[in-house]
This record gives C-alpha cells, sequence and structure tokens, in this order.
C-alpha cells in the first residue's frame, strides 16, 4: 500500500490555547519562585526595615477638613427693589418663583485659590508677641528657614510684609505659595446638585492647618460678600447721611414753627409780619417732613434689599483638635515593607525562572 506524502506543518500554525496549560505554566512558575526563599525572603526582610525607618522618618501631616454652605437670593421679577418692597409684607418672589442662589456660591471656590488671599493669610498672626507669621512659621516647620539662612547667610521674616514690600521675601513668598501651599490646599463641591462645600488643608503643624484653614474662609467669604453689597450699602450709606441731614434740619425747623406761633399771642393785629413768617415756617416744616418721610421710605427699602441680597456662609463642619494625621505605626511599616519586599522579591523570582 502506497503512504500519502505527510505535509509540513505551517510555521504559522500556532498551538490551541488551552486555559489548563496556562494555569499549569502558572503553577509551575510560582513553585519555583518560592523555592528561590532565599531570594524573596531577602527581599522581605529588607522591605521590612525599610518599612520601619520610613514610619520614623515620615513627615507627619495633619488635616483641617471645614465644610460649610453658600447660599444667597437671586434677584428674580422685578429685581432686587421689588422683592425688597415685596419682603416689607412678608410675600418672598423667590420662593414663589422657585429660585435658589445656592449654585451662585461656587465663585467662593475659586476665591479660595486665589495667591492674593492665600498670601494675606500666611502674613497673619502666628505670634504676635513673637513677631511670627504663619508664613515664618509654615518654612520652620518645613525646613525653609534653615535652608534660605544658609544661602542668603541672614534670617528670613516674612513679618517685614505686613508694613511693606520686600523683593526677597516677596519672591520667596510667592515661590512657597506656588510650589507647595497650592498643592496642600483642596476645595470641591462634593456634590454638584447640593450647596455643600469642602476645603481641606494638609500641612505638617497642627495649629498652622487650622489657623490657615479659618482664617482662608474669612478672608475669602469676606471678600465675597463685600463684592456682592458694595453698591448696595454704599446706596445705604448715603440715604441714611441725607436722612441724618433732613432730621436735623427737620428738628430746627420744628423749633422755628414752635417760636413763630408762641409770638402769634403777643402780635398787634395792625401787623401781619408774624403770621406771615408762622405760616412760613410751617410750610417748610411740612415740606421737608415730607422729604425726609420719602428719603426715610427708601432707605429701609434699600435695607431690605441689602439684607436680601447679602449672601450666607453657614459652617457646617469645621476643624476640631486633635486632627487626622497620616502617622504609620512601626508594625504597620513593618507589615507595608513585608509585603512590598515579598512581592518585589517574588516578582524577581518568576523572572528568573523564565531564563
Amino acid at each position: 500500500m502506497q503512504q500519502e506524502p505527510i505535509l509540513p506543518q505551517s510555521i504559522n500554525d500556532d498551538p490551541p490555547f488551552s486555559v489548563t496549560h496556562e494555569l499549569q505554566n502558572l503553577f509551575r512558575l510560582i513553585v519555583q519562585a518560592l523555592q528561590r526563599w532565599k531570594l524573596w525572603g531577602s527581599f522581605m526582610i529588607v522591605g521590612m526595615v525599610l518599612g520601619v525607618v520610613y514610619s520614623f522618618i515620615k513627615p507627619v501631616t495633619y488635616e483641617a477638613k471645614t465644610v460649610f454652605v453658600v447660599e444667597e437670593s437671586k434677584s428674580v421679577g422685578g429685581g432686587s427693589l421689588m422683592s425688597a418692597l415685596a419682603g416689607q409684607f412678608g410675600v418672598d418672589i423667590g420662593n414663589l418663583s422657585g429660585a435658589s442662589g445656592i449654585l451662585a456660591g461656587d465663585n467662593v471656590l475659586q476665591l479660595l485659590k486665589s495667591e492674593q488671599l492665600i498670601r494675606k493669610t500666611l502674613l497673619s498672626w502666628y505670634d504676635s508677641a513673637a513677631n511670627v507669621t504663619l508664613a515664618d512659621e509654615y518654612a520652620r516647620l518645613y525646613g525653609f528657614q534653615q535652608k534660605w539662612g544658609s544661602k542668603i547667610s541672614k534670617p528670613v521674616s516674612f513679618a517685614v510684609l505686613r508694613k511693606g514690600s520686600s523683593r526677597l521675601e516677596d519672591s520667596l513668598l510667592k515661590k512657597m505659595i506656588e510650589k507647595h501651599i497650592q498643592k496642600e490646599l483642596a476645595v470641591a463641591k462634593p456634590d454638584k446638585k447640593m450647596g455643600f462645600f469642602e476645603m481641606n488643608v494638609k500641612m505638617r503643624g497642627e495649629v498652622i492647618s487650622v489657623l490657615f484653614s479659618q482664617r482662608l474662609l474669612k478672608s475669602a467669604t469676606d471678600f465675597y460678600i463685600e463684592t456682592k453689597t458694595k453698591r448696595l450699602l454704599t446706596n445705604v450709606h448715603r440715604l441714611q447721611v441725607k436722612a441724618d441731614s433732613l432730621l436735623y434740619m427737620l428738628n430746627r425747623k420744628t423749633y422755628s414753627a414752635a417760636d413763630a406761633n408762641r409770638l402769634l399771642l403777643d402780635i398787634n393785629p395792625a401787623y401781619a409780619n408774624p403770621e406771615v413768617s408762622a405760616e412760613i415756617s410751617s410750610r417748610d416744616k411740612v415740606l421737608q417732613g415730607t422729604i425726609y418721610a420719602e428719603i426715610l421710605k427708601n432707605l429701609e427699602i434699600s435695607k431690605t434689599s441689602l439684607i436680601q441680597e447679602t449672601p450666607t456662609v453657614q459652617l457646617v463642619d469645621e476643624p476640631v483638635y486633635p486632627l487626622k494625621n497620616n502617622t504609620w505605626l512601626w508594625w504597620e511599616g513593618l507589615l507595608f515593607g513585608a509585603i512590598a519586599g515579598a512581592v518585589v522579591g517574588m516578582g524577581l523570582g518568576v523572572v528568573l525562572s523564565r531564563k
């Protein structure tokens, strides 16, 4: 019988894929890696030592977490003046129209990241008796004071910036803000549909974390409220000055009218001048009283509008001592180092087993 020729197998044909075969290969590699126990055991010991050392030398940072709500009314319908007029009668146009100003507080998030407000906060006193600012304390905690002092051969104090400008301190403070502080400050809005805002400050000092968080939030909210209400507040002050001036003139005119009326009791019927003087005084009094009443009404409307347009910032959560920190206990460093060393050692063993 004639045998059929055997055709050579194409070099492009791959062997069929088998899950069992792949698992067997993986198991074989793991067994071979475990057999190199001296290798991964050495890596585990080294990792344990490094983990314990790192747990002692790792810088400790403290987290100051603040949650707050910003709510402001929006001018709807006929504007803030109409809202103020309606508010005097107990009617809230904003609620009737369903308007809400909660989302408008997003501007506060941008203010919290402002370099100018951060700078202002850092230049506030940490210890006024020792002439130490928050920036000085921050530089001390991070070792910048010693580093800068060795380079420029003189101590650096940011307290001088409270009195004026200094090129050296200005440049160092700017660099410190850009490279460090802005990375340690996180502001966010956890839920886009709600008006809650969250600010986290992580620094190496517990006290400075709380002070920086509180003062930065106060600076941002004060600036925001002042900007939102500046026009209305100016109008209230202007009307208040007019009202005070008119009240003073009205009081003087009231005394003048009373004196003129008293003279009428002793007048000579042949002369009409006292009667004319009394009539003029009475007329001026009524006129000034009418003007004063209108100014007073506009003043009250402006005050009501100012109250309605002033945003409200309410703290929900604020930092409380002791702060949450990232301290590692020695056994945590030991455990983490052991796991990391074992993984690296076994991975190296698998690589060597493939060769």
